[in-house]
């Protein structure tokens, strides 16, 4: 084991730009690329940690890149174990620019580094030293099934999911017509049966009105969840589909912080919950969002980031499943294996358990922020 007083000495950006093989499509969003920050710290025991996050857009991905190397005072020189009193201070330095936002995504691959580190430091997986709950972990497919793709195209991914292991799947709706998102459902739940779990999510895409048609007519389908019908913003809209459907209502993904959730929670605008280690600015709160809704007996699903989301519900006995999405997979060296029952393995390599691929990477570079232009 490595001594406990580890300083960084050094943070380092890179930016990529990962193609996607066609253009797909949600209610809201269409997505051709899916655009990384990954940040490495390095310190002086020699151990580097390594976080990274996403958005859809390079020029914005470069101001975020940007905030994060203006953090670099805040954690040079720092130990890497200190991570609640970084957090705190991250919190307050940042009160006049918003903390939640930018700001929120700017900090959260220097958390997740340093939680690389502490895991590196200690030679333990990082759900250990969350506390294991679990080490193997229910995935359900979300690399799939989008607004994009034709029914039959929607019931052939289906079939592959299937072929791959995954007894869950979640497809995308908010159809401008509310009967061809039934229909695609439909079509969904007859390829798979009713033995595979099936998820639903609209994006934020519906008004309440739209969203109480649909989740009426939804019932008959036995969805584990209809996510995000309405924007997260809305929580009177959310609040009433929970009252009115029989169908759980999922959602939180693009909440800010554990602030955010305690925000849901108290308006009862969802019944599972969403974080995403993005937007909660890492594992450190993280495991506060997640922790304060264990306590409340509410199921925690986390938001993608599979890769280092495995920790978070292998260590909570409230999370139910991982969200499996393959985009960031070429940045890393290891792999996630599917096994015959649906369930992925956590690693038990030190850390994250996660590296990125330097020698694969390269070829996704893109310039990274220009200072002082």
């Amino acid at each position: 084991m490595v001594s406990l007083d580890i300083r960084i000495t050094a943070l380092k950006t890179t930016l990529v730009a990962l193609p996607l093989e066609r253009t797909l499509k949600t209610s809201i969003h269409e997505i051709s690329s899916v655009c990384c920050l990954l940040v490495t710290l390095e310190t002086d025991a020699g151990i580097k940690g390594e976080g990274y996050g996403f958005c859809f857009d390079p020029a914005r991905l470069a101001a975020i890149a940007q905030f994060t190397e203006s953090m670099a005072s805040l954690v040079i020189n720092r130990n890497p174990h200190d991570v609640q009193a970084l957090w705190h201070d991250f919190i307050r330095s940042c009160n006049f620019y918003g903390q939640s936002g930018v700001s929120v995504l700017a900090y959260n691959p220097i958390d997740i580094a340093c939680w690389d580190i502490i895991g590196k430091a200690a030679n333990s997986p990082l759900h250990q030293l969350f506390g294991t709950y679990r080490e193997r972990v229910p995935v359900y497919a979300s690399g799939g099934l989008w607004l994009s793709s034709s029914k039959d195209e929607l019931c052939e991914e289906a079939q592959g999911f299937v072929a791959q292991g995954f007894k869950a799947m979640k497809m995308r709706l908010g159809s401008p017509d509310w009967r061809d998102d039934i229909a695609r459902v439909e079509a969904v739940r007859s390829t798979i049966g009713e033995g595979v779990t099936l998820m639903a999510d609209a994006n934020q895409g519906l008004t309440a009105a739209q969203a109480l048609k649909l989740g009426k007519e939804l019932g008959r389908f036995g969805l584990a969840w209809f996510e995000e019908p309405v924007p997260t913003w809305d929580d009177d809209a959310a609040a009433m589909l929970v009252r009115k459907l029989d169908t759980p209502i999922a959602s939180a993904e693009t909440e800010y912080t554990s602030n955010g959730i305690k925000r849901m929670v108290q308006n009862k605008a969802a019944s599972v919950f969403m974080p995403d280690l993005q937007r909660m600015g890492g594992y450190t709160e993280m495991l506060k969002a997640v922790r304060y809704l264990a306590a409340l007996d509410l199921p925690v699903s986390p938001h993608i980031f599979t890769e280092h989301s495995l920790h978070i519900v292998a260590s909570a006995a409230n999370a139910t499943w991982c969200e499996h999405m393959p985009w960031f997979a070429r940045l890393f060296n290891e792999e996630m294996v599917v096994e015959s029952d649906g369930m992925i393995r956590v690693p038990d390599r030190p850390g994250a358990g996660f590296t990125f691929d330097w020698n694969r990477i390269d070829r996704y570079r893109i310039p990274g922020p220009k200072l002082g232009a």
